[in-house]
């Protein structure tokens, strides 16, 4: 195998990374970290969060995700609740709406390849840990800061 084929390999997962989001974006009129956003609410208790636990999830910014909810909102996706005796908190809460726009749309290619994962071998997940470790350093790309999710600031970041 040619360098080449290891440079060819790793932009294939980049573009069809990126040509997911833009299907999505397409097709569902929302971006992953949006999507990824109606997820996490789909799956806590009562369909409900809150901000910083939202941004925990997310990995990203305070006000990153503050965009993410606006823009949720004005598509009634999400409605913002006050919390119970105390005004000052806001739960960001799953609609119906919402619900039906995830019952629609696929599984993202990291939802794929973490169920792929789960059934390679503990052998396989070393090899496949190892060369990835060794990409890494290859790059010199050790200090760069990385979540399990794959977001739409992680592929701006590749093309740059």
């Amino acid at each position: 195998m040619e360098s080449i084929d290891i440079l060819i390999n790793i932009r294939r997962i980049v573009r069809s990374i990126n040509l997911e989001s833009k299907r999505i974006q397409r097709d569902f009129n929302i971006s992953i970290p949006q999507l990824l956003c109606l997820n996490y609410l789909n799956k806590c208790e009562e369909y409900q969060s809150t901000h910083r636990d939202l941004t925990k999830f997310l990995h990203l910014n305070s006000s990153t995700v503050t965009g993410i909810i606006n823009r949720l909102e004005k598509k009634g996706l999400i409605a913002r609740l006050p919390k119970k005796g105390d005004k000052r908190v806001t739960y960001i809460s799953l609609t119906s709406n919402g619900y039906e726009v995830l019952e629609k749309t696929p599984d993202l290619l990291h939802e794929k390849l973490s169920r792929k994962l789960s059934e390679l071998s503990n052998v396989e997940l070393e090899i496949m840990e190892d060369s990835l470790k060794l990409l890494i350093s290859v790059l010199d790309i050790k200090d760069v800061e990385a979540s399990p999710l794959i977001t739409i600031e992680d592929l701006n970041t590749l093309e740059e």
